[in-house]
């Protein structure tokens, strides 16, 4: 069962949220997706206050059968396993391996950066900080002051 949302409180008194719905109906189609293919196993921390991590369980996969495509507010990691260079069938008493290929699409903020990825010991770590631009960071408005020397907030209580 599918939940609807109404937005339209949210638009009357917000500006510039109007990304927020469809943000949330394609999480919500998102997770719906992956209930039904927990495929690989993944980790999300928060390092700290601009700092966050994932943590995937690729065993098996080479460097080069792992894919990481940053676009717009995606993060997007594909899994391709490659065929093995000998024809033979093998025959498996239980198999619990899976050598099937992925895809994980992840929600990213606007001033959220990959700064790097890492495969070590079976997992896929990519680290990614949020660069809040000088422009959008809080500024102290001085009251009769001039325009012209406004400080931020970090340099005053500095």
């Amino acid at each position: 069962m599918r939940n609807q949302y109404d937005f339209s409180p949210l638009y009357r008194t917000a500006i510039g949220f109007d990304r927020l719905a469809s943000f949330i109906e394609a999480a919500s189609n998102q997770s719906a997706q992956s209930q039904n293919n927990g495929y690989p196993p993944y980790n999300i921390e928060a390092v700290d206050e601009n700092h966050y991590r994932i943590t995937l369980a690729v065993a098996g996969f080479a460097e080069d059968e792992l894919s990481i495509v940053a676009r717009e507010n995606a993060l997007i990691v594909t899994g391709t396993k490659q065929k093995k260079a000998n024809n033979t069938e093998t025959k498996f008493l239980h198999q619990g391996i899976a050598e099937r290929g992925f895809e994980r699409k992840y929600q990213i903020a606007d001033h959220v950066k990959v700064k790097a990825a890492n495969l070590e010991n079976g997992l896929l770590f990519i680290e990614l900080e949020r660069e809040i631009p000088e422009a959008l960071k809080p500024k102290q408005i001085p009251i009769n002051g001039k325009i012209n020397s406004v400080e931020t907030l970090e340099t005053k209580t500095a």
